[in-house]
């Protein structure tokens, strides 16, 4: 009960919205094209896929275990790096995982209504706008980072591997973890483009890489700023209240 007493709005909206979305896209799923025009059948995943992706937790997670605003601390974003630095390794291990599968959900939901392909790329981009940009917090949610590895993993699993790999090497040698992100991102692009040009690798996939990486990209050019100057924060820096 004290939890409940303590959430926001926005935290009542996303918890009772889980329920709806989560039966919705039972139905969706199971409906294909049998019970329903495809185009409709489209825009139904599509609208699905943004809503789950502005499910917040980070967000949720602070406001019933702090009863804050995540966005006050740090970078003032929603993601795992700015629940590491307010709520620790445990928390920012849960929001990795609940975030990312948001993106698998919203791969998987495509992939069983409509089938593989441009459902596919749409679900996961419309997951990754509703990340960043969630209509549940006005607009300001993460950087896209864990929905977005999270839907790769599913339509591409080994570019996804060597992105992944690639962030943890970065980010531990340097400390930096948004240094490990956006090497992490151009490195997925990069390989994603020549698996195409050498091996066929889907271009629909390659499209999503390089879109949703240029996504991931400018959310973090606050980030690039302050690594090119040098006062980007590192790993075991806790986060400080902003206002």
């Amino acid at each position: 009960m004290t939890l409940l007493r303590q959430a926001s709005y926005p935290t009542i909206a996303m918890l009772v919205a889980l329920p709806i979305l989560a039966v919705a896209g039972i139905a969706i799923a199971g409906a294909g094209d049998r019970t329903a025009a495809q185009l409709a059948l489209y825009i139904a995943v599509c609208v699905i896929a943004y809503l789950i992706g502005s499910i917040s937790w980070g967000y949720i997670f602070v406001n019933l275990t702090m009863g804050e605003d995540i966005r006050d601390f740090g970078s003032g974003r929603t993601g795992m790096s700015n629940i590491l630095r307010t709520s620790g390794g445990k928390a920012a291990a849960a929001v990795f995982l609940l975030d990312a599968g948001k993106g698998v959900v919203c791969v998987l939901l495509a992939r069983t209504a409509i089938g593989p392909g441009e459902a596919e790329v749409a679900a996961a981009l419309l997951a990754l706008c509703g990340h960043n940009w969630p209509i549940f917090l006005r607009f300001r949610g993460g950087r896209g980072i864990m929905p977005g590895l999270g839907a790769l993993s599913v339509m591409a699993p080994w570019v996804a591997l060597a992105g992944a790999g690639l962030f943890l090497v970065v980010t531990l040698s340097s400390r930096i973890l948004s240094l490990g992100s956006i090497v992490g991102t151009l490195a997925v692009a990069v390989l994603s483009l020549a698996l195409m040009l050498l091996f066929g690798h889907s271009q629909l996939y390659t499209l999503y890489a390089c879109v949703g990486g240029a996504v991931i990209i400018w959310q973090h050019r606050d980030n690039i700023r302050r690594i090119a100057k040098g006062t980007e924060r590192r790993l075991g820096m806790p986060a400080v209240r902003n206002r």
